[in-house]
């Protein structure tokens, strides 16, 4: 049997031989594979609404609600009554979420990845049976809010405050780019607490003094809202805080698994946007013959192939080390960056070799081009994961001057 055998079967996909050009994915099965059939299915079935809703600058809410009746919506967090998800089906549905649309991939970054993630790693266990289950099911949407208006890199210095005041905690600061901060119902606010340590608090977005505005004129990632928050003596009670969050090291341990996502999604975005090239430039006819026929597109396409190969190569070694559970917030660093930087130069690549059509969202590239530039800002821009490897390698710390 030819070794990719399982995804010919399910109609080429989820990779076909011209796209995992080594087989480094040939071997998932079992329960692995069936999740990231699964998450094919559905991005099937959603692929038609994409384009509309970012066109529109709408979030498309009922979309990702179908994505938590098909249980995608989880990062490998356990749920009760649900079927258990390996690291490994955890990162295939988030790279084959960005390969639908990056803008679905960060809703389901930001519900589970960083607002489910705190909880589960920095929560009570009450806190943990109030709130995780009913968000898997998308019941409760909810935000991580740690970067600040005057504090995206270096957000360590996070000047929102929380002062306690007898079993409450009085909140007061402004948050930016916070995912479902203004069309959600919680928010895990990252805050300064009175001893100087960094608290984590699950504030509700009807709350007094919670003000969230949802940022307008985004040329990415408009399938998603994003909020500026603005708290003003919000108050919460103290069972409302994370009691695992006692420092920023604490709020770091959710960004790496969040940086690892990224890397993932940003496979997922080069991979869509090199298939398309590949289709295309097999369909387009120009001078009487179809273009792969010409020596410039077959240079071009192993160039998009190159770079997809290292990001296959990149995900799966990271993958790996995830599983053994040695993987370094300098590793991960190291595999944001890179992989941000190569989806760049396929969808560049793509977009250009579509010529004309490039530009139209029917044709998916576009918008893949546009969202990556916000994946190659987020959760950490390139400068920053450059200085996290530079610092490892070197032993010297250069993030200021």
């Amino acid at each position: 049997m030819h070794p990719n055998e399982p995804f010919r079967q399910f109609q080429g996909i989820p990779l076909d031989a011209r796209t995992d050009y080594y087989q480094v994915f040939a071997d998932v099965d079992g329960a692995d594979l069936e999740w990231w059939k699964k998450t094919r299915e559905f991005c099937e079935w959603a692929r038609p609404r994409v384009n509309q809703a970012w066109e529109n600058a709408e979030y498309d809410i009922e979309m990702v609600e179908e994505a938590s009746r098909r249980g995608l919506i989880r990062d490998g967090i356990d749920i009760p009554g649900e079927d258990p998800m390996s690291i490994r089906a955890r990162r295939l549905i988030g790279f084959e979420l960005a390969r639908l649309d990056a803008s679905t991939a960060t809703a389901q970054g930001v519900q589970a990845g960083l607002a489910m993630r705190s909880i589960e790693m920095l929560g009570s266990e009450e806190q943990k049976e109030k709130y995780l289950a009913a968000m898997a099911r998308m019941e409760i949407r909810g935000a991580f809010a740690l970067t600040e208006p005057d504090h995206g890199s270096d957000s360590i210095a996070l000047e929102t405050s929380a002062v306690r005041d007898g079993d409450e905690w009085v909140i007061n600061g402004e948050k930016k780019w916070i995912g479902h901060g203004s069309v959600g119902h919680i928010t895990v606010v990252y805050a300064r607490m009175d001893d100087g340590n960094v608290g984590a608090f699950i504030v509700d977005q009807d709350a007094a003094g919670y003000n969230a505005e949802t940022i307008t004129g985004k040329a990415a990632l408009r399938g998603i809202p994003q909020a500026h928050i603005r708290l003003n003596e919000v108050r919460v009670s103290e069972d409302r805080r994370l009691p695992g969050c006692r420092s920023f090291r604490d709020a770091a341990k959710v960004l790496m698994g969040t940086r690892i996502g990224v890397a993932w999604s940003s496979f997922g975005v080069a991979v869509d946007c090199y298939e398309t090239a590949l289709k295309y430039a097999s369909e387009r006819i120009q001078f009487g013959r179809p273009l792969i026929k010409n020596q410039v597109i077959q240079q071009r396409l192993a160039d998009m192939l190159m770079d997809v190969t290292t990001l296959a190569l990149y995900c799966k070694r990271l993958l790996e080390l995830e599983e053994e559970g040695t993987v370094t917030e300098q590793q991960a660093a190291l595999a944001k960056v890179t992989s941000t930087r190569a989806a760049r130069r396929v969808a560049a690549n793509a977009r250009d070799m579509l010529g004309g059509v490039g530009i139209l969202l029917e044709n998916n590239v576009m918008r893949h081009m546009a969202d990556i530039e916000t994946l190659h800002t987020y959760e950490g821009t390139d400068t920053m994961q450059s200085l996290i490897v530079g610092k490892s390698i070197t032993g010297v710390s250069a993030f200021t001057g």
